[in-house]
């Protein structure tokens, strides 16, 4: 097994899984959940998937970690919302906050926004577009040119912006 020697594996069997999937952890570990205890097996999706490995692995080199000290307060999150909704000229139903281990925010088809608690920790600009992001859902529930022409035409910098916060972990 040439490739571990370039990371370190971890290999979870439950003979349960019906396919074999692979991940990195926070620790820039790889993962292999696989149904299978063969260590061919194994060798063989890390052989198959190695520029998929090396690839992932580079991302998560670029990738910092949040602060654990918050730079604002819900109040904060709450008045960028009401100031863009109403530069936007958006009316949302509700604004909600929670904790959310993937997503930085949300907006469901019955017009409620919900942010990560995590964006606390973030700049104002990443916050604003965050922000800028979710209330254009209410107009376009996708991602299609349209919905990016109007987060862009709110923010002219979103695209700078987009790739700054996918270079941040939620922890």
């Amino acid at each position: 097994m040439s490739n571990t020697k370039q990371y370190e594996l971890e290999v979870i069997v439950n003979p349960r899984l019906k396919h074999s999937y692979i991940s990195i952890s926070k620790e820039k570990k790889v993962v292999v959940k696989t149904p299978s205890r063969s260590q061919k097996f194994v060798e063989k999706i890390l052989e198959e998937k190695a520029s998929w490995i090396a690839k992932k692995l580079q991302q998560t080199e670029s990738i910092k970690l949040l602060d654990e000290t918050p730079l604002h307060t819900l109040e904060f999150l709450q008045s960028r919302v009401e100031h863009y909704s109403s530069l936007m000229d958006l009316q949302y139903s509700a604004l909600k906050f929670r904790k959310m281990k993937r997503r930085w925010g949300s907006c469901s088809s019955k017009r409620v926004i919900t942010l990560n608690k995590e964006l606390l920790k973030l700049e104002q600009k990443l916050i604003d577009y965050v922000v800028v992001h979710e209330l254009a859902h209410l107009i376009h529930m996708n991602h299609s040119r349209a919905f990016h022409a109007l987060v862009e035409k709110h923010l002219p910098y979103s695209q700078t912006l987009r790739k700054e916060l996918q270079t941040i972990r939620i922890a």
